[in-house]
C-alpha cells in the first residue's frame, strides 16, 4: 500500500519532543483496516517514508484516531524544514512485512 499527501509538520513538546506530520482521515482510517497485520505492537505501523528526496524507515503512530509520522532531525535538516512546514509525504506500507529484518 503506497500514497502521498501533503500536511503540516508541528512540534510536540512532550516529554521527548519530535516532530510530525498527521496522516489525512482518509489514510489513517485504510491504515487502520489493515493495522492488524501490519503492526508489530501498540498499534504502530512500520513504514518507508519520503519527503522532498529524503527516504526513511520510520514507523507511524496512533493518535486521537489518525495516525501520525515522525520526522526525524536529520530529514529537516537535509530538506531544510521546521515546524508549520508544508511538505508532501510519500507512504509505503508493506502489508507483508518482513519481521526478521
Amino acid at each position: 500500500m503506497n500514497f502521498e499527501f501533503d500536511g503540516t509538520i508541528w512540534f510536540w513538546r512532550g516529554p521527548a519532543p519530535w516532530y510530525f506530520v498527521t496522516i489525512p482521515e482518509e489514510y489513517s482510517r485504510d491504515l487502520k483496516a489493515i493495522s492488524s497485520a501490519v503492526t508489530y505492537g501498540w498499534g504502530v505501523i512500520p513504514v518507508v517514508v519520503q519527503v522532498g528526496g529524503t527516504r526513511w524507515k520510520t514507523s507511524l503512530f496512533p493518535k486521537d484516531d489518525l495516525y501520525i509520522v515522525p520526522i526525524k532531525a536529520a530529514v529537516r535538516k537535509a530538506e531544510r524544514l521546521d515546524d508549520g512546514d508544508e511538505v508532501t509525504v510519500w507512504l509505503e506500507v508493506n502489508v507483508f512485512p518482513d519481521r526478521g529484518e
